[in-house]
This record gives structure tokens, C-alpha cells and sequence, in this order.
């Protein structure tokens, strides 16, 4: 602030036009400069490591020799390879499975969660500490529980007189094995949600849901689902890019056996890139995988946007 003495008083006048101008281009220059240097570092860690996979699907890489240009050669030995179609098959599968548990499982219990009384924070507590676990301990922790000798599932089952499974070394059991470790590790987070989704639900909804004879099944068909509606698509989308990427869970516990039941797409694309040094071919499998998500979320959302 700036005073002058002019006619013996003290009187506020304006800082000079040239100085607020080099003030203002100063913090301008300022936020630009902290924004530039953002995106630089955005895009060096994101989109370039984007742009480089797409050039590794066209190129012949294996970071000895200097990389060649090899056109779609490594898409046409993607879809010559006949564990391309069977990773596809896998990954589906157990996405649509992952959905049915890992999408009802979390929203139903937050639902419990909601309408408990007592001992709300331990039952919280208990339901998220599975996401606190690294994802590899889970899968060993899990892998123990599935042994077909000592196991945790089959000791229980033969204590109850029953015989016990073969849980990972099946065909038949092995995929659903896997998804009940995804669900069960990744629900935590998932179930909180739901539940900061529920919790924002008027309650004058319910009331008045009641004075109208609704019983638990309408009130959740008619006034739970509606209201959580946004959250609910959300989580959807997020889940299903997730679960198209699964790689612990199989890498782990059963190395995408038994005879190929459980190799997924990231499976198949780390044994191109760290077993066969195939670093062209497993970007080409990055990238189909990339556009088929990007489809597919386009479409979701451009779906969902329309119908509401």
C-alpha cells in the first residue's frame, strides 16, 4: 500500500500501472513454471511409457541388440499362439466370476455394515484389513489354505466326514479358487465405499418406505439402488479394467495351471516378455488388451451417460 503527503494528509493512491503489470506477469510465470514442470513429469512417467509400448508392438526388442521395425509380425504370432484364445477365455472367466462375488459380496455387506447397531467400528475394521495385506502374502496365505494335505479347507472339510479337494490342481476348481482370493482381498475397500454410499441416503426415504409396507428386499430394490445408482456404475467400470488385469493371484498360486486353466492375459504377456525375451510380441498383447479396455469404457460410459 502506498501514501502520499500531498496537501499535508496521508491519502492512498494507487501502486504504478507498470508495477502491477510485472507483478501479475511474475505470478503468472510462476503458476505456468509449477504447471509445466506437473505436466513434464506426467507425461514422462505416463504418456511416454505409453507411446514407447505402442513402438515395441511394432518392433523386434531385446534391449541387446538395437530393435527392428517388423511391421504386425508380432500381432500375427499373438494370434498363431493357441494360449492367446485360451488367456482370453481365463481372463473373461474370471472377470464375469470376480464380478458376481467381488461386485454383490462387498455391496451387500456394506449393507449389513449399515444397519448394525453395535460394534459397527470392529466389523469395519475386521472387513478392511485384508486390503492392508500385500497382495503376494495374501496369495501365499491363500495357497497354504488350498494344500490338499495339511490345507486349512481341507482339514475343515474332513472334519466334518468329507472328502477333500484338490482346489488348485483341478481345472474344474482352480479359476473359482482364485477369484474367492481376489474377492476376499480386495472387498475392504470396496465394501467402505458402499458404505459412505449408504450412509448418505436420506433416512426420511426409509420411513417413509415403511409407512408404505416396504420390507428389507423393496426398500433395498427401491430406495437403497437408486440412491447409491452413480456409485454403484462407478465401481462397475473400475472393477471390471481391474479384474481384466489380474497377474498375482495366478502368477503365485498356481503358475497358470493346472494345464493352462488359469494363464490370463498379463500372465501371458510376462511370459512373452521374461521368459521367451519377446518384449515386441508381449507390447503387442499390452496394447490389444489397452484398446479393448479403452472400447469398452468408452462405451460404459457413454452408455450410462446417456441413460441417465
Amino acid at each position: 500500500m502506498v501514501f502520499s503527503r500531498s496537501s499535508g494528509e496521508l491519502s492512498e493512491v494507487a501502486p504504478p500501472v507498470q508495477g502491477r503489470w510485472r507483478r501479475k506477469l511474475g505470478e503468472n510465470l510462476t503458476a505456468y513454471g509449477l504447471l509445466a514442470a506437473a505436466l513434464v513429469v506426467f507425461a514422462l512417467f505416463s504418456w511416454w511409457p505409453l507411446i514407447r509400448g505402442v513402438l515395441l508392438s511394432f518392433q523386434q526388442v531385446d534391449f541387446v541388440n538395437p530393435p527392428s521395425w517388423v511391421g504386425f509380425e508380432n500381432f500375427e504370432r499373438l494370434f498363431n499362439d493357441p494360449l492367446f484364445g485360451a488367456a482370453w477365455r481365463n481372463t473373461l472367466l474370471f472377470t464375469g466370476l470376480a464380478l458376481l462375488l467381488g461386485f454383490a459380496v462387498p455391496f451387500l455387506t456394506a449393507v449389513v455394515l449399515n444397519e448394525l447397531r453395535h460394534a459397527r467400528s470392529f466389523f469395519r475394521v475386521a472387513v478392511y484389513l485384508p486390503v492392508m495385506l500385500p497382495p503376494v502374502v495374501t496369495a501365499l496365505l491363500w495357497k497354504w489354505f488350498y494344500n490338499p494335505g495339511p490345507g486349512l479347507f481341507n482339514e475343515g472339510l474332513r472334519a466334518v466326514g468329507l472328502p477333500g479337494l484338490s482346489w488348485l490342481d483341478s481345472g474344474s476348481t482352480a479359476m473359482i479358487s482364485l477369484v474367492l482370493v481376489s474377492t476376499w482381498a480386495n472387498m475392504g475397500s470396496t465394501t467402505l465405499i458402499y458404505l459412505a454410499a449408504l450412509q448418505t441416503i436420506p433416512g426420511e426415504l426409509y420411513e417413509a418406505a415403511e409407512l408404505d409396507g416396504a420390507n428389507l428386499w423393496r426398500r433395498l430394490v427401491h430406495v437403497t439402488i437408486p440412491q447409491t445408482r452413480f456409485v454403484l456404475l462407478v465401481l462397475l467400470l473400475l472393477q471390471v479394467v481391474a479384474t481384466m488385469q489380474v497377474f498375482t493371484e495366478p502368477y503365485v498360486m498356481t503358475g497358470g495351471g493346472p494345464e493352462d486353466a488359469t494363464v490370463t492375459l498379463l500372465l501371458l504377456l510376462y511370459r512373452y516378455a521374461f521368459y521367451y525375451n519377446d518384449f515386441g510380441t508381449a507390447s503387442a498383447l499390452s496394447l490389444l488388451l489397452f484398446v479393448v479396455l479403452g472400447i469398452f469404457s468408452a462405451t460404459y460410459v457413454r452408455l450410462t451417460r446417456t441413460r441417465s
